[in-house]
């Protein structure tokens, strides 16, 4: 690939606040955490809704034109990945998946005060280089 890897950051969430901002990311308990996002045209996107939104497109365009199918379908129908996916947030910047580094740093670093203070639990940073992204199991390609 030419140029630098896209990057992602996500944020976890205990279930109560997960529940909140699945529903109502406006709610005035999530208030800080919108307040940053606000700040870098940034939005919440639920984990597992991005898997079933996944899921649902690929049966109805056609299973073969979605690599990851098999995998994403297994995972969203493990009760125990399903709670933990619940909990998830990518953190989607001007409509975009994945943006620079320097994009995703500047947002990590406004968004790591909060971590541990009773809303984020934890906070992660993803980058597109295959190389650090877990490979579903050979057998379900």
């Amino acid at each position: 690939m030419s140029g630098e890897w896209q990057h992602q950051v996500r944020i976890y969430l205990d279930a109560a606040d997960a529940e909140i901002a699945r529903r109502d990311p406006g709610d005035g308990r999530l208030r800080p955490i919108a307040h940053i996002l606000e700040k870098h045209d940034a939005a919440l996107r639920n984990q597992l809704q991005a898997f079933e939104d996944y899921v649902a497109e690929a049966e109805k365009s056609g299973v073969a034109a979605f690599p990851l199918y098999k995998w994403t379908k297994l995972t969203i129908d493990d009760p125990e990945k399903r709670a933990k996916h619940l909990k998830a947030f990518a953190l989607v910047v001007s409509g975009e998946e994945v943006y620079p580094k320097s994009v995703a740093d500047a947002l990590a670093a406004d968004l790591e005060p909060l971590v541990g203070q009773g809303l984020i639990l934890r906070l992660s940073r993803h980058d597109t280089n295959p190389a650090n992204n877990i490979r579903p199991p050979a057998n379900l390609s």
